[in-house]
């Protein structure tokens, strides 16, 4: 207990799936969390079950593609909690098409969220983090899929990717800057969430299998480790690059992933 302790931070897609289950975790080992979504049920779900357990949360409703948005989050954050020592970019979305199916809206659509917000997310946490000497932590949510390609994700492959690199340069920023402030991606395997679950539909569809547990059969088959993941797998993750203990690990790719990239 205690990992986060008198820490600020903010989750964005905190309203359901890992962002849920990190904003929860982060509140147990002390932060002050500020949750965003656009899905305000969700996000103040989350923030319900934050305080009930003892923790202090905020929700605040988020596009994060809105470049106005996030200013007046960090401004709100500051003026409740004080200055951010955590940002975990986490929001994004998903489809399941190949190249030759993706539209140029559908690409512009999922570039918008996953990239643009990342991006969005890491300027103007840094501009809040560097006033100070305390530094910060910056995680921004990746894949496997940014690591090796899948033919039926085209563009989302490419978005994860992109935030990969991206986490590198603005790491390499910081870092020469002088800031105190890391920046570091997780790049998780198969997850259950609800963004997982309409995939799994989706992939059921259009494969024109005879049930959503033919295709979770051969997700669990490519993770040598039996199964696949859950929330708090990549929580877990989160936690450890928002915390002191990895102090001297930045533009990092942190894979949890159940031995998926390891064959």
């Amino acid at each position: 207990m205690g990992r986060l302790q008198d820490k600020v931070a903010i989750v964005t897609g905190a309203g359901s799936g890992l962002g849920r289950a990190s904003a929860k975790l982060f509140a147990a080992e002390g932060a002050k969390v500020v949750v965003t979504d656009l899905n305000e049920k969700g996000g103040r779900t989350t923030v319900k079950e934050i305080t009930r357990d003892g923790g202090e949360a905020l929700f605040i409703k988020q596009d994060v593609a809105s470049e106005a948005q996030w200013k007046r989050l960090i401004a709100r954050t500051v003026k409740t909690y004080g200055r951010p020592d955590v940002l975990f970019n986490n929001a994004g979305i998903q489809f399941s098409k190949n190249v030759e199916q993706t539209t140029l809206k559908d690409w512009r659509r999922i570039m918008r969220v996953n990239v643009d917000g990342v991006f969005l997310g890491t300027k103007y946490a840094i501009g809040a983090m560097k006033r100070g000497k305390r530094g910060g932590s910056i995680i921004n949510m990746s894949s496997t899929y940014g690591m090796v390609g899948d033919d039926l994700n085209a563009a989302y492959c490419a978005t994860k990717a992109a935030v990969m690199n991206f986490t590198k340069a603005a790491a390499l920023h910081c870092g020469k800057a002088g800031y105190g402030i890391r920046v570091n991606s997780i790049h998780p395997g198969a997850i259950r969430t609800p963004l997982t679950d309409r995939e799994l539909v989706d992939i059921t569809r259009k494969r024109k299998l005879k049930g959503t547990q033919v295709a979770l059969k051969e997700w669990v088959a490519i993770h040598p480790i039996g199964r696949i993941g859950v929330p708090d797998d990549i929580a877990y993750g989160a936690l450890y690059l928002a915390s002191d203990e990895s102090r001297f690990m930045t533009g990092a790719e942190l894979v949890i992933d159940g031995g998926m990239l390891a064959q």
